[in-house]
């Protein structure tokens, strides 16, 4: 089993994360692990990879069929995701699995060759559509973003803005009643209904310098480990060249404390204090219920799986091979 010591982060590397809420980890799996895992992409896709015509849509938040023990496949990340919160005992691994949900950033024709501003993007957001959002919340503990292509500066890039984690975590502190996942006090929308905009994190974004923006770059087996606050959007692909990551959730059992008699705190927490300018939160606790949200993306991927599963049948039928649930197959 893989704990913490197994891959010791650097000081430096745990300082990075409380100066700036994020850091890369390097050649967590193997460039033949990723081949493998994206063996049916394009067949999922319904797309030709060598013909950007049947490029269709610029970005595509896919289904999953696959589920992968992240301490087995990506041992180096998982140690990395233990010791910023604090060790296994915090993690729940139920819902804290990888899988092969690719979000594919293909661009777009007349965005080709054109360079397009942090600030000017429209998909600013916090993860965690499916849950009231909270200070302590657990249910999204860590933002995750493993490399499965190469990136390169304007290839698409996750786009991160570290400085407005304060921003983020002062607006959540100061609603301790709840707030929805676009950011809305629970006085405003009592019932959390499902909300379409980004307005309120785009704004944020709009309000940052050119030196707030990170892209996420790398190489296959990369793996980005970033603050749960970390407002991020999706960039221009300005090269077209394929973009596939996934953003797996980590899930912890009890909710973070800002409180603790002893001081010892997980290194998420201490950037989460770092944010608010605090040391500690005496008395601070959230005044109302934990609540799950269904999203629309839900309903939307339930579509797009059924759409892929039978596009992967048919390719097997022709080919006069037997479907597997590794290939997408229905599984009980």
């Amino acid at each position: 089993m893989v704990t913490e010591t197994d891959y010791k982060l650097s000081a430096e590397q745990i300082g990075h994360f409380i100066d700036h809420g994020w850091i890369k980890l390097s050649n967590c799996f193997s460039r033949e692990q990723a081949a493998d895992l994206q063996s049916t992409l394009w067949t999922r896709l319904g797309m030709d990879p060598n013909d950007m015509s049947t490029w269709h849509t610029e970005r595509i938040n896919m289904p999953w069929h696959r589920t992968l023990d992240v301490s087995e496949f990506a041992p180096k990340a998982w140690s990395g995701i233990l010791q910023l919160l604090s060790g296994p005992s915090t993690i729940d691994p139920s819902v804290s699995a990888w899988r092969d949900s690719f979000i594919v950033n293909l661009g777009t024709p007349s965005g080709h060759n054109t360079l397009v501003p942090p600030q000017s993007l429209t998909g600013w957001h916090v993860d965690g559509d499916f849950f009231v959002h909270y200070l302590d919340s657990p249910e999204q503990a860590l933002l995750i973003i493993p490399l499965w292509s190469d990136i390169v500066p304007g290839g698409g890039g996750t786009m991160i803005c570290p400085p407005a984690i304060d921003v983020v975590a002062k607006h959540l502190h100061d609603h301790p009643e709840g707030v929805s996942p676009r950011m809305t006090p629970r006085a405003q929308n009592p019932g959390f209904e499902q909300e379409k905009g980004l307005s309120w994190f785009n704004e944020v974004a709009r309000q940052m310098p050119d030196e707030a923006f990170v892209e996420a770059t790398g190489s296959v087996g990369d793996v980005y480990l970033l603050h749960p606050l970390m407002l991020h959007s999706a960039s221009n692909n300005m090269l077209r060249k394929v973009r596939v990551i996934t953003n797996p959730p980590v899930r912890i059992v009890e909710p973070f404390c800002f409180d603790r008699e002893d001081g010892n705190y997980s290194v998420v927490e201490r950037k989460t204090l770092r944010a608010l300018g605090k040391e500690t939160l005496v008395g601070w606790m959230i005044r109302g219920e934990r609540q799950a949200i269904v999203p629309e993306r839900v309903r939307i991927q339930e579509e797009m799986k059924r759409k892929e599963e039978k596009r992967l049948r048919n390719v097997k039928e022709e080919r006069g091979v037997e479907m597997t649930a590794a290939d997408g197959a229905p599984v009980a």
